[in-house]
């Protein structure tokens, strides 16, 4: 039975928040398998978004399993290691992605000529790049699902795996919000899925070149990401319509 809209939502909850809090009613406890069909199921127009990164290839496992022909957005920044974009290749290919959407910024001649942007202003940088092609990508949906989990960092501490997106009137999905890491370490070794080559160096969280680093031991996945800068996100994620920096509340 499909999802039906309240008449009159609370003072201050919008539609959106509705179907999102019954979403996540509806999928507690609920295996990621089931979230993500769900999503593909429940939520309209939807597609994965994934960066390629250390562990991108078990939802893109999941999604192939699903439904092989559903829209992957992959946005190329031209940043990103000589790794990532030759496992980008080798996954799709393994795992029969049937319609993988690469999108590229058409914007950098004019905004970043130099290519030096990601020192003078990342957000600017990660706008340019990442964030506007990537909103110009999903226009046409309702939906998105990120690989997103708790784990991650402080700022995703209490994250849900339905969400609704501020200002855009888009969900996003997080199939994988409860996971640990051990969740996805047995995961990738139960279907014997490839790794990113870049993990076994030391770089558990992965993005553009210039801006990732590897990790020690002991520190968060995320550390590496734009290290000594005030900064955690690249401004695809917001909390309350607002990108998350390094120290904000969860």
């Amino acid at each position: 039975m499909g999802y039906m809209n309240p008449a009159s939502p609370a003072p201050g909850v919008t539609d959106l928040d509705e179907r999102v809090a019954a979403l996540n009613a509806r999928y507690v406890g609920q295996p990621a398998t089931e979230v993500l069909r769900g999503a593909l199921r429940d939520t309209g127009r939807v597609a994965l978004v994934s960066s390629f990164g250390a562990e991108s290839v078990v939802l893109l496992h999941m999604l192939a399993v699903c439904d092989p022909a559903r829209p992957v957005i992959f946005v190329d920044t031209e940043m990103l290691f000589p790794e990532t974009l030759a496992y980008q290749r080798e996954v799709s290919a393994r795992l029969g992605l049937g319609n993988l959407r690469v999108v590229r910024s058409e914007g950098i001649a004019d905004g970043d000529p130099d290519g030096l942007l990601h020192r003078r202003d990342p957000d600017a940088c990660c706008a340019l790049r990442k964030a506007r092609p990537l909103d110009r990508a999903l226009a046409p949906f309702d939906a998105w699902i990120t690989g997103r989990k708790r784990f991650q960092s402080g700022s995703r501490a209490n994250l849900e795996p339905f969400e609704a997106e501020p200002g855009t009137g888009r969900i996003k999905v997080n199939p994988l919000a409860h996971w640990t890491s051990r969740d996805v370490q047995a995961y990738m070794s139960g279907h014997d899925l490839p790794r990113h080559p870049l993990v076994a160096k030391g770089y558990p969280s992965i993005g553009c070149a210039p801006c990732t680093s590897p990790v020690a031991e002991g520190e968060a996945p995320r550390a590496g990401r734009w290290r000594d800068r005030d900064k955690e996100e690249c401004g695809i994620h917001f909390v309350n319509g607002k990108a998350v920096r390094a120290g904000a509340p969860s």
